[in-house]
């Protein structure tokens, strides 16, 4: 069981961002389909949510890693 559980923990910096650009993908494609979606402001604005989303995920994601890295 704990060699599986060490597949989902992340390591390292380029596993990291390995994981922000998956983020950042579907949240890209998500963006496009609201802005199809709704078109307007409204598609827009929820587009830049999900933008937004990973930009703070991200932060997380790597202040974590540099937190876990600490002890």
């Amino acid at each position: 069981m704990n060699r599986i559980k060490s597949l989902f923990i992340i390591k390292t910096k380029f596993e990291a961002f390995m994981v922000i650009y998956a983020l950042a993908l579907g949240a890209t494609e998500r963006g496009a389909v609201y802005m199809h979606q709704y078109p307007g402001v409204g598609g827009q604005l929820l587009a830049l949510a999900c933008s937004g989303a990973v930009f703070m995920a991200g932060g997380k994601i790597l202040d974590a890693l540099e937190y876990q890295r600490s002890f």
